[in-house]
């Protein structure tokens, strides 16, 4: 059990060192055009919503049987109400005429770079997070000094080492409370959004061989979760079977 105060856990110069140190620390790291787009992508983190995959299967089936009925030209002024740059960017290049292997080479290259963006903030973060104990172990260090600089005074001993130590413990709660949480969450929505584009592009070098929706729903399910494509499963069989009785 802890005893004592909150006051006694706050020491504006302890936070000072640690934050203001790994603050400096980054800014001397990276490139500014890559710390401007960092409030973004932490502020991402904590606002973006559930990868819902099954949503974008049901669009890209969408997609498929129109162009079956309408052919590929009919897919421009469909493609152009949807918010999915990438999904666009994709059919785009299909209703061109553009040849398959360069349609996958070119989505393929945004994939990679996609993937890049996200690592990025990733890796900053995790930088962050290893400088943390780092400026907490140098604000220790300043505060020992100064309270070996006091030796003459005993009873601004135990005070003196408490304001020392204090600095260890905020570079250890912002390392493993903020910056290591904030990066595996970004690690975790990268790979996420790299699964559903990897989908997407599956479903899009689908619809340009001409191949039935069906075949493509089957491929597509792959990519899903086997208790999300089952709820799926159940829900077709459900509307089948009410269309059934309707037609009766």
């Amino acid at each position: 059990m802890i005893d004592g105060t909150i006051g006694e856990f706050i020491n504006i110069p302890s936070v000072f060192v640690v934050i203001g140190g790994v603050i400096a620390a980054t800014i001397v790291s990276y490139p500014m055009s890559v710390l401007k787009g960092l409030v973004k992508i932490v502020a991402s983190a904590f606002k973006a919503k559930k990868v819902d995959l099954s949503e974008d299967v049901e669009n890209i089936i969408k997609i498929a049987n129109i162009a079956r009925r309408e052919g590929i030209l009919a897919l421009e002024e469909t493609v152009s109400e949807t918010g999915d740059f990438f999904l666009k960017k994709g059919i785009m290049l299909i209703v061109d005429g553009s040849d398959p292997e360069l349609v996958k080479s070119i989505m393929e290259t945004e994939l990679d770079f996609i993937r890049e963006r996200h690592s990025q903030g990733q890796a900053v973060m995790l930088q962050m997070s290893s400088y943390s104990p780092a400026f907490g172990m140098i604000g220790t260090l300043i505060g020992l000094i100064n309270m070996l600089g006091r030796l003459d005074d005993p009873s601004a001993l135990g005070p003196g080492m408490a304001v020392a130590l204090i600095t260890t413990f905020y570079g250890s709660c912002m390392a493993n409370l903020v910056f290591t949480p904030i990066a595996k969450k970004l690690g975790s929505m990268s790979d996420e959004e790299y699964l559903k584009k990897e989908m997407l592009l599956e479903g899009i070098l689908s619809i340009q061989d001409g191949e039935n929706p069906r075949i493509i729903r089957e491929k597509l399910n792959a990519f899903l979760p086997e208790s999300q494509v089952e709820q799926i499963e159940k829900k077709q069989a459900a509307a089948s079977s009410a269309s059934s009785e309707s037609g009766a």
